[in-house]
């Protein structure tokens, strides 16, 4: 059976080969996912569709390159917390930024109940003016 650290790197190591499709199946019906207040996105998305949808689909219509380089992953069993950096450019107006991000993960089950994002949001905001 796969750890919490496995399913939560395993959905790092989709992500880092632009694979959105791989990255979803640890996401249930009933799974939250929190976008930080000050963020594009922000506010919460229920289920894989509307992650799928209200996030990652829309991050590739507003950013060219964005992505998560991950620099850590710490395990705390059911809670997992990935550290790294945010980049990418602003389409709209051709700005890129750098942020720093963490990433809280709890999971029940092999299933992410809910994730939680923290973020300078203030350098990506910058980019889209």
């Amino acid at each position: 059976m796969r750890t919490n650290h496995d399913i939560v790197t395993a959905h790092y190591a989709a992500s880092a080969a632009g694979d959105l499709d791989a990255m979803l199946p640890p996401l249930s019906e009933s799974t939250r996912w929190t976008e930080a207040a000050g963020f594009p996105r922000a506010g919460t998305c229920t289920g894989p569709e509307e992650v799928r949808r209200n996030v990652f689909e829309a991050i590739g219509r507003d950013f060219d390159g964005y992505r998560f380089t991950l620099e850590r992953l710490l395990d705390a069993g059911p809670v997992q917390v990935g550290i790294g950096t945010y980049t990418g450019t602003c389409r709209a107006t051709g700005k890129s930024f750098t942020a720093r991000v963490a990433h809280v993960w709890h999971l029940r089950d092999g299933q992410v109940t809910t994730f939680e994002q923290i973020v300078d949001s203030v350098p990506v905001r910058d980019a889209m003016v």
